[in-house]
């Protein structure tokens, strides 16, 4: 039997827009986004409205997503999960089809629906890393896109850092904190992080080659934890919950939750042994 969805189910750009600001999106303000639609539930429009309702709460603000390509990674954990199992002549046959990253073409299918309605939306303006880029749409995306220098994932030369100095907000739009791209910021402050390599293939010359760089390890392994002890009362932030959609929805301030990382990884991984990456870029 065949089951339909009762229009009282489906969720209008307008009532999104009200349930965002009702949460405490600012109007004219950033707001970096992680989000899960199947959360959501369906959204009259589709996704083109969810992004519209994001719009709508921001007014004249600037909206953020992370574009991240891991794709064309052979450090990736989703390489690493692809040709598991796999003989060389076949791992190399994956290698060999992996796309170059260009900024204006390639996709970020891992990052979600929102995140790729953002990125191909008319003035929407990306970062140039070829792993770890964001985009952005609104009057300060050139600004906040700028200088993301290829060596630098998540740190101080990347758009995270712009955002942690404007005091953007950051929305977890029916997703869990191990999702929380911000606490990546605080593994670059934590003392003397560790580091690793990195392999990507890009296009130099207008050629396809593979480029490896060193920059710092990052782990989301324990990011859920992490967040549960932010989320606490009594850390000093302000974590808003509240509905948006069907989904419940978190809302805080990326500074808060960068400082709260970069002590509490300072404290729970000292001394600990080194983690296989989850989610994270590599």
């Amino acid at each position: 039997m065949t089951t339909t969805t009762a229009p009282s189910d489906v969720h209008h750009r307008s009532r999104l827009a009200g349930q965002l600001t009702e949460l405490g999106v600012e109007r004219d303000g950033v707001l970096l986004v992680h989000a899960s639609m199947s959360a959501v539930g369906p959204v009259s429009g589709g996704i083109r409205a969810m992004a519209g309702a994001l719009r709508d709460a921001l007014g004249h603000g600037t909206l953020v997503v992370p574009a991240f390509t891991p794709e064309n990674s052979d450090t990736s954990p989703q390489y690493l999960n692809r040709v598991r199992g796999l003989g060389d002549r076949a791992r190399e046959a994956v290698r060999a089809g992996m796309p170059p990253f260009d900024p204006a073409t390639s996709a970020a299918p891992s990052m979600g629906r929102l995140a790729e309605a953002v990125r191909l939306s008319e003035g929407a303006v990306r970062s140039g890393h070829p792993q770890t880029s964001f985009a952005a749409l609104g009057p300060l995306a050139r600004k906040l896109m700028a200088g993301h220098r290829p060596d630098c994932h998540l740190g101080e030369e990347s758009p995270l850092a712009r955002l942690y100095d404007l005091r953007a907000q950051v929305l977890m739009l029916g997703t869990g904190f191990d999702t929380c791209t911000a606490f990546h910021l605080g593994e670059y402050r934590v003392p003397a992080p560790p580091r690793r390599s990195y392999r990507c293939v890009v296009t130099a010359g207008g050629r396809r080659r593979w480029w490896e760089y060193e920059d710092v390890a990052l782990d989301d392994s324990d990011f859920a934890a992490l967040g549960a002890d932010f989320a606490r009362p009594g850390t000093g932030a302000t974590v808003r919950t509240g509905r948006v959609g069907s989904s419940t929805s978190r809302l805080f301030r990326i500074g808060d939750a960068v400082d709260f990382a970069s002590g509490w990884l300072t404290a729970h991984r000292a001394g600990a042994p080194a983690r296989g990456l989850c989610h994270s870029p590599g």
